[in-house]
């Protein structure tokens, strides 16, 4: 696995190219990948009865409004037309969905309904980063699902997850299954599909002795915790929506020897929890100044459990709120991020691992969160009118294409899965070879999905072409050269499986059959 230069090597060898900030355009190579990438989608989701279709990149403010999604703040890309009526570039379809759903479920025999798309989104990304993997412009695969009842809905979302297991299984990366905070999307149940890389902006948490693996918004630790007056803290000053003091505290890091005040977030803060915690905490401000507070009649203290003797030292006046457990659960607040060898929260025997990953798919149960408010409804014998059970699953295309080059690259170029390879195999000829590789291309065509580099040698030599299919990364690689031209055998390469053969003509398909059905 590449750290990092996985998108440059996508541009240089040819699969993308960078049009402006976090836009790309994807170019032959990059279209064959993506092309790969929907055909096995539209495989899995076929598996599962969905139907796939094509819903417009415009989509209201109104609707959005209408779902209580729409936030001047937000990353929505807006427009207007030439009535002054507001659109969206959608991030996202669940309202569009839904609005054609109500119009078009008449019956509760109607249902199930599970229909897909394979379309671009947008969003107004403040700072576009890595390539596709944070992107204004990208390729999104949804998933919609109606149901009219929460057991038949459930039923759909389990069925998905095993599609999705099964897709993901064929790409042949190890990834993992993590629960998920629903978020901002909504909904009561999530799970989040990753691959572990340093290039992640997501921490995933798992236990080294039992199956519990959450992201790090949904995560906990186990083990008891007290509270200790001689703990060193650690204070963070944030600011409120409403332009108010925030002050979080929390115990300072074992290396700390006294007390902190920090301006920016501290490593060993759990931002989640913090806001989760306090809803109206501006994560946006990482560093407030102090002239920026315009309401200083309220002050917040946001305070973790371990310091439960902090409130009775905090002066009670006018306008001071202190938050110690969490506003829907009344639990006492944990506000540090989970550590290395932290206890499991769920099994006595185990501690918790802590991977950065990119997220590349997501499965939602959302209930009737839109249903209700977009009132899509169904008249449903013994219930009467009931609000559609709805699930959205998506799966992020582009993004995918990025996370699977960085999985896969080497410092010698990158390197593809079988099933989604711009080409199984590639042919270079070297000078004088040409013929006899036309004739091998015309031997392996038929049955495998072969390029012949037949570039003219003048211009492009042996050993470059040679470079340049490792820089692509085709999973098998068949070279005419010198062995060739001495002993009429060709080279074979196939670097996943760490194999290089010298074959004769004759059992050169036979061998690149075996060596694909390895991958």
């Amino acid at each position: 696995m590449l750290i990092d230069g996985a998108n440059s090597l996508l541009i240089r060898a040819g699969f993308l190219r960078q049009a402006h900030s976090g836009i790309f355009h994807l170019l032959p190579l990059g279209l064959r990948v993506q092309e790969k990438l929907e055909k096995l989608v539209d495989k899995h989701m076929r598996s599962i009865g969905a139907s796939k279709v094509s819903l417009s990149s415009i989509t209201s403010e109104d609707l959005w409004r209408r779902s209580g999604r729409y936030s001047e703040d937000s990353e929505l890309l807006r427009l207007k037309d030439r009535k002054e009526s507001g659109f969206l570039l959608s991030p996202t379809h669940e309202e569009e969905i839904t609005a054609l759903a109500a119009a078009i479920v008449k019956s509760y025999k109607d249902l199930p309904l599970r229909v897909y798309q394979i379309s671009r989104k947008y969003r107004d990304e403040r700072r576009p980063r890595q390539g596709l993997l944070r992107a204004k412009e990208f390729l999104m695969k949804d998933l919609y699902t109606f149901d009219y009842s929460t057991e038949m809905a459930l039923t759909t979302y389990e069925s998905v997850r095993k599609a999705y297991a099964a897709f993901f299984n064929e790409l042949k990366i190890p990834y993992l299954v993590a629960d998920a905070d629903s978020g901002a999307m909504g909904g009561t149940l999530s799970h989040e599909y990753h691959y572990v890389s340093p290039l992640g902006e997501d921490h995933v948490i798992s236990c080294n002795a039992c199956d519990y693996v959450a992201n790090e918004e949904l995560a906990e630790k186990g083990g008891n915790y007290s509270s200790d007056p001689g703990l060193p803290i650690t204070t963070w000053r944030g600011i409120g929506k409403d332009g108010c003091p925030v002050a979080v505290y929390i115990p300072a890091p074992p290396s700390a020897t006294g007390g902190q005040l920090s301006a920016k977030w501290p490593d060993h803060l759990n931002l989640h929890a913090v806001s989760d915690a306090y809803p109206d905490l501006d994560t946006t401000i990482e560093e407030p100044l102090k002239d920026s507070f315009f309401n200083t009649r309220k002050v917040v203290h946001i305070i973790d459990r371990r310091l439960s003797f902090l409130p009775e030292l905090i002066p009670r006046e006018d306008g001071t709120v202190i938050v110690t457990s969490h506003p829907k659960t009344d639990i006492p607040l944990d506000l540090t991020r989970i550590q290395p060898n932290d206890p499991c929260p769920r099994c006595s025997d185990g501690t918790l691992n802590v991977q950065r990953a990119i997220e590349v798919g997501h499965t939602f149960h959302l209930g009737t969160r839109y249903s209700e408010p977009l009132e899509a409804t169904v008249n449903v014998p013994l219930q009467g009118l009931v609000a559609l059970q709805m699930g959205c699953h998506g799966i992020g295309m582009s993004r995918l294409i990025a996370a699977v080059a960085s999985r896969k690259a080497t410092e010698s170029g990158l390197g593809w899965p079988r099933a989604i390879a711009p080409f199984e195999c590639v042919i270079i000829p070297a000078k004088g070879a040409e013929e006899d590789a036309e004739k091998l291309y015309d031997e392996l065509s038929g049955d495998i999905d072969t390029i012949l580099d037949d570039r003219p040698i003048k211009d492009f030599n042996f050993a470059w072409k040679m470079g340049d299919a490792d820089l692509i990364g085709y999973p098998v690689s068949i070279r005419l050269g010198r062995g060739w031209k001495q002993e009429k055998k060709v080279e074979i390469e196939c670097k996943a499986a760490g194999v290089r053969l010298n074959v004769e003509f004759a059992g050169v398909k036979q061998t690149v059959v075996e060596l694909l059905a390895g991958l």
